[in-house]
């Protein structure tokens, strides 16, 4: 019997330790499983779980992340279910816990999601993994360049209306990693929001993520043909650049960091 505390600060015993049939709900955490060193141990993923690629292509697929099928779950006798508070609905959860052991994790900032890599990696038998794991995303993130004046930018999730994130958000500490100060600092989870407001807010950077709203460069010649019909050119001194950005790297929050730091170092830092 293995037991543990997740994010939510619920108990997760484990009676067949360590677990030989896990499930995973949370496309991130899906790639950290990998990265850990776990393979057959994998029974199911969600159809967002498209890292590593032969898993998505061999893996049993249990719906979304939030559609999840819950009898086919079932049907695959897991002994752990990993979950995630946000991407995963509570109704779905709780019918989650009537078939197996389930690990709920809750991430706002990078210091939990190394928090919850250590865990992941005690619930299923990889601490020695997870503690190297974590110390390298550590060691990483130390290395990128500290900036004194951050660049005020704003990261749009989503068109029609357009939505940003707020400061309790994992993608929040990553805009702060790589050198960004975002305009919507002073408010929670994913705020609508619209070009005359980020203008207004002295916005010198919009990140169009490719995830969940797939922007491609059709939105951001969009956004900049749109930008001087809401501005007055003494409120817009400088030009206001467009970057379409890949929201794994600052949205995922396994593995996928250490692959993150590189990512700003080529692409961020130097804009």
């Amino acid at each position: 019997m293995f037991s543990i505390k997740d994010q939510l600060g619920n108990t997760v015993e484990i009676g067949n330790y360590p677990p030989k049939r896990i499930v995973s709900v949370v496309p991130s955490q899906t790639e950290l499983l990998y990265d850990l060193g776990l393979d057959e141990e994998v029974a199911g993923i969600t159809k967002f779980c498209i890292h590593p690629e032969q898993w998505f292509r061999s893996k049993t697929r249990i719906g979304g992340t939030k559609n999840l099928d819950i009898e086919k779950i079932k049907s695959l006798q897991p002994d752990l279910i990993i979950a995630n508070k946000e991407e995963n609905v509570k109704e779905q959860i709780d019918a989650l816990k009537q078939i197996a052991p389930v690990f709920v994790s809750n991430i706002a900032n990078v210091n939990e999601a190394l928090e919850m890599i250590n865990m992941v990696g005690m619930l299923t038998g990889k601490n020695d993994e997870a503690n190297i794991l974590a110390k390298q995303i550590i060691a990483a993130l130390k290395k990128l360049p500290v900036h004194l004046t951050p660049v005020p930018a704003c990261y749009f999730i989503w068109r029609e209306p357009y939505m940003t994130v707020g400061s309790d958000t994992f993608i929040d500490d990553m805009m702060k990693r790589c050198g960004l100060q975002n305009i919507f600092g002073d408010k929670n989870r994913y705020p609508e929001t619209t070009l005359e407001e980020i203008i207004d807010r002295g916005c010198k950077m919009i990140l169009l993520s490719a995830e969940p709203f797939p922007f491609k460069e059709k939105h951001v010649i969009e956004i900049r043909k749109r930008i001087p019909e809401v501005s007055n050119p003494k409120q817009v001194k400088d030009e206001i650049k467009i970057i379409l950005v890949d929201g794994e790297m600052f949205s995922w929050y396994g593995s996928r960091m250490l692959k993150a730091v590189g990512y700003f170092e080529r692409f961020l830092i130097d804009d």
